[in-house]
């Protein structure tokens, strides 16, 4: 597993986050959200990329961690 940081424009609802494979939902000044947490592969990091698509929302990074 690998842990991510997702940046992502306007607040999502910290309700979410089973939305997002369990990452935590922080909401950043300016009207950001952060969600991390460990992703079990690419394919499942592709699967929350591919729910931030559908949703609308702007990705503003996407950061490995280590």
């Amino acid at each position: 597993m690998e842990r991510y940081e997702i940046i992502i424009k306007g607040h999502i609802d910290q309700r979410r986050e089973d939305w997002f494979a369990g990452l935590e939902i922080t909401l950043l000044s300016g009207g950001e959200s952060r969600l991390a947490g460990e992703v079990a592969d690419q394919a499942a990091l592709h699967g929350i990329l591919n729910r931030i698509r559908d949703m609308g929302l702007q990705l503003s990074s996407v950061k490995r961690q280590d």
